[in-house]
């Protein structure tokens, strides 16, 4: 199974946020889109960065005030991407090991296509596991 799978069946559609929004900008957005991250983007081509709603919890408890900072100062800018030949597995690896939720999908040539988050990946393995089952017990009832 391929990450394009699973945009295929969840769409390419991406929020973006620029990385001069405030984080209250950033909140209203997360909540407008019951998305748990935002890809940072000042064209809606070019990750420059993402943030999500643990950023958000954790910049907070640091700074109250936080709220009206830019969003550029939360996110983080080393992104972790893949694209849409990479498997599922590549990817499930990939959360594991860099404790992420969300991963953007690029083209080859780096423009912002999708995201998958978590969710995505557990939904498009159950999935996968029921079609698999399906055709065991196929073979099973067929062979009997």
């Amino acid at each position: 199974m391929r990450i394009s799978d699973i945009l295929r069946s969840k769409g390419e559609a991406v929020v973006t946020i620029r990385p001069e929004d405030s984080v209250r900008a950033l909140v209203a957005k997360l909540a407008e889109h019951n998305v748990g991250a935002l890809v940072v983007s000042a064209n809606g081509f070019d990750v420059l960065g993402i943030v999500s709603e643990r950023d958000v919890a954790r910049g907070l408890n640091a700074d109250p005030g936080l709220l009206e900072a830019p969003v550029s100062g939360i996110m983080t800018a080393d992104v972790h991407t893949r694209t849409m030949n990479d498997s599922i597995e590549d990817l499930m690896v990939l959360m594991t090991e860099q404790r992420i939720r969300h991963v953007p999908v690029v083209s080859d040539s780096g423009a912002l296509i999708g995201i998958v988050s978590i969710g995505d990946v557990v939904k498009g393995r159950i999935g996968q596991l029921e079609f698999e089952k399906r055709q065991l017990e196929g073979y099973i009832s067929g062979a009997s």
